[in-house]
């Protein structure tokens, strides 16, 4: 190589070298930026054991994919959030529910645990809850646990607070991720309306339907298959409102957390009849909330002291008379009336005798 070609070669070699070692290390300005954050991906199925079958409403009845009627009897867990810091999030938690012969897991998601955990983190958890549920044949309910009035913005507690805009956002995340899930057979759009007895404002039927009917049409634009659970007033005890004027859309069932101290005494029945028992003509219902404790056990509070254990046996002749399902509330020590005692599931007297139901009815 002549002297005169030498340096004009290092020098087209050293710009080359230049210009690369920029270009990499400026390929992507903004690595990380919300402009290069994915889209939404929906979970998958290959992560699944179990080929479930989905879960429909057909007349007053839960239905599988030959028309077979299921009744669920389940266990309300306590907030994945709760457990998942409780270190207790795990398949053994999962397993102990069906050895006590649950078909189906109820899941109450609160708003500050959404928000505060955040969305993809608290989705993991989801995830999780889907796998280790479909390895067992267990059914889940996704709870937007929220408690109040959401067209007023007054809500029980703060855990609790939620608004239209974010419910929505909530429910097109959780459609779109298990569309095509059967594992996640019910969502129940919001866990407990209710005015407060006027502290929370007002509320009434018409509005609540239309705001619900919303929810549905917009899960249903990502996936038909789910069926959506639709609470009435009074803490979700009340349907009473609903009476001739029931949501005309596929797939919808409604809720009712008829707890002792809501209709007590020998009209019990008719009160229950007149306030959500009269759904059952016409559709699916399931009472995603049950449950008694007695007077000064730990954290006992109104609505759901009984003392004679009367309750029991009410509720469980009550709904299978009406081919109604259930959820008891809480399998977790902390929250109450809990099933059970300490981490050692223990049961509780209420948590006996609903296993004892399960175990027989499964």
């Amino acid at each position: 190589m002549s002297s005169r070609v030498a340096p004009a070669f290092l020098f087209l070699c050293v710009c080359f070298f230049t210009s690369n070692v920029l270009a990499e290390s400026s390929s992507h300005p903004g690595d990380g930026e919300w402009w290069f954050t994915p889209y939404p991906e929906q979970f998958d199925t290959k992560l699944l054991k179990n080929d479930m079958p989905y879960i429909s409403v057909k007349g007053n009845q839960f239905v599988d994919e030959d028309g077979k009627p299921i009744i669920f009897r389940g266990l309300n867990f306590s907030d994945p959030d709760k457990l998942k810091k409780n270190r207790k999030w795990d398949k053994k938690h999962f397993k102990v529910a069906s050895e006590w012969g649950t078909n189906l897991i109820r899941l109450p998601i609160h708003p500050i645990a959404w928000e505060s955990r955040g969305e993809e983190a608290y989705i993991a958890l989801l995830d999780e809850a889907v796998i280790w549920a479909n390895e067992l044949n267990i059914y889940l309910v996704f709870d937007w646990h929220s408690m109040g009035n959401i067209f007023e913005g007054l809500y029980q507690h703060r855990m609790y607070r939620t608004n239209m805009d974010q419910t929505k956002q909530f429910w097109q995340t959780i459609a779109h991720r298990y569309k095509d899930v059967p594992t996640v057979a019910f969502y129940e759009l919001f866990n407990e309306p209710t005015d407060g007895d006027g502290r929370f404002g007002e509320l009434t039927w018409p509005e609540w339907k239309r705001f619900n009917t919303s929810l549905i049409d917009l899960i249903a634009a990502y996936d038909p298959t789910v069926v959506s659970l639709v609470a009435g007033f009074d803490w979700a005890y009340d349907l009473s409102e609903a009476r001739g004027d029931l949501i005309d859309r596929p797939n919808v069932a409604y809720v009712s957390h008829p707890y002792p101290q809501k209709a007590e005494g020998p009209t019990q029945a008719k009160q229950w009849d007149e306030k959500f028992g009269f759904v059952t003509e016409h559709a699916p219902l399931m009472a995603t909330e049950i449950g008694w404790m007695r007077t000064g056990e730990r954290g006992g509070h109104y609505p759901v002291i009984n003392d004679d254990m009367s309750y029991g046996p009410a509720i469980m002749d009550y709904l299978d008379a009406k081919g109604a399902s259930w959820v008891a509330w809480v399998f977790d020590p902390d929250w109450t009336p809990n099933m059970y005692e300490g981490w050692s599931y223990k049961p509780t007297q209420q948590g006996e005798y609903f296993r004892k139901v399960m175990l027989e009815k499964k």
